[in-house]
């Protein structure tokens, strides 16, 4: 099925990479990843940063699924609190959870840096609001656990939020100055970019894999063109595509919708720029980009017929405008463009990394939920450090052993 359809922002504010390079002929590598978007890019920098030979292969061209429709909020926020989140996987697993995704924002940024790639990261407050006010206990609840466990968080009255950033909301607040926002799409396909110039990566575009066996030494892949490609080990890094090497199904899909603004004068904004989203679910989300638009997503409905998720764009666009206009009502917003996609989601919110118990020489990188990005990057290390025999704590919290606890 289409990933997105519509008209997704960074397609429109970057060049669309112009790169076709399907695999003609037989190969024989250590490591094949599949999925070529953010977390295809970030396993691919963990792999050739250790010194370990790798390629990529892609059935599109390259980032073109789902993180050229991503908004890219990176939180170590995930869609369960904190508190919720304690009473599904146990308090201990559920604070490790959220102290990885606050790491892998820095972790995110130390990648950027250490290979030049721009791509719009900017570190920023995250609003985390009440959409009622019968949800202000909830975020008491939540202040007093994440305060528990050392994590960056301050609780702000609903006075004091509309006071400081200009924001009409419904309750109170929690606040963290450790987010960040970026341009996925840019970041995949400036990492690839950097290593296949900097490593030697080799990149198939407009390759689709139709069968992967695996052997007592490896793995043997089957293109559509009926080549093989020989490999010591794979990585699926392809969202809810994975689906054709798993043996179960692991997660739901969600069909979301999302717009972009006009640009908007720098004195109409809320300061700070802060990254906005709410109690409800499905969740209002609210971002900023370098050239003063904003970015609202939402409106989160668990389908995934692209027909039927297609035929909502343009009532879930006025709904999302209105929820905007709800919360500034002084600002000056007008739509440019809108889109929609789908993603995975797991019960409890929570990614799945590494081998499917009987399937040693695969490894899934699957950044399910609304932090994927910050997930990629968890799972991009822990695979890593699993192929070079390295033992990595975080394993177990996001591995599959939990699936017949809590499926």
């Amino acid at each position: 099925m289409d990933l997105h359809s519509g008209l997704p922002y960074w397609i429109i504010r970057n060049s669309l990479w112009d790169y076709f390079h399907p695999l003609e002929k037989d190969l024989s590598t250590d490591v094949v990843i599949v999925g070529s978007g953010i977390t295809g890019a970030l396993m691919a920098h963990e792999l050739c940063h250790a010194g370990i030979k790798c390629c990529i292969v892609d059935k599109r061209s390259i980032a073109t699924g789902s993180s050229a429709a991503s908004t890219a909020l990176l939180q170590y926020e995930i869609d369960v609190p904190l508190c919720r989140m304690a009473k599904i996987i146990g308090e201990e697993n559920a604070a490790t959870a959220y102290h990885a995704c606050l790491q892998s924002i820095s972790d995110i940024k130390r990648v950027l840096e250490e290979t030049g790639v721009n791509a719009g990261f900017e570190q920023l407050p995250s609003l985390f609001y009440a959409s009622s006010a019968a949800d202000n206990k909830l975020l008491e609840q939540e202040h007093e656990i994440r305060q528990k466990h050392k994590l960056p968080v301050n609780l702000l009255e609903k006075k004091k939020i509309k006071e400081e950033y200009k924001v009409k909301t419904p309750g109170n607040a929690l606040i963290n100055e450790a987010s960040a926002q970026m341009d996925a799409y840019r970041a995949a396909t400036g990492l690839l970019a950097y290593h296949i110039k900097e490593s030697g990566l080799k990149v198939f575009t407009h390759t689709s894999i139709k069968e992967c066996i695996e052997t007592s030494d490896g793995c043997i892949m089957t293109t559509d063109r009926g080549h093989k490609i020989k490999c010591g080990y794979v990585i699926i890094a392809t969202g809810f595509e994975a689906g054709q090497f798993l043996p179960q199904k692991i997660m739901d899909l969600t069909s979301t919708y999302a717009l972009v603004s006009h640009p908007v004068a720098s004195e109409h904004l809320w300061p700070t720029h802060c990254l906005i989203w709410e109690t409800a679910d499905p969740y209002l989300y609210i971002r900023t980009t370098d050239k003063n638009r904003i970015i609202v997503g939402g409106e989160d409905e668990k389908f995934s017929d692209p027909q039927r998720r297609d035929s909502l764009l343009r009532k879930k666009t006025r709904i999302l405008e209105r929820k905007v206009r709800k919360l500034f009502p002084d600002l000056p917003f007008e739509t440019e463009m809108v889109w929609c996609g789908t993603f995975s989601t797991t019960k409890d919110g929570l990614p799945f990394i590494g081998n499917w118990p009987d399937k040693e020489r695969m490894f899934f990188d699957l950044g399910y939920g609304g932090n994927g990005i910050t997930f990629s990057m968890i799972g991009a290390q822990i695979i890593c450090r699993q192929l070079q025999g390295m033992k990595d704590e975080r394993s177990g919290i996001f591995g599959y052993e939990r699936i017949e606890k809590y499926w």
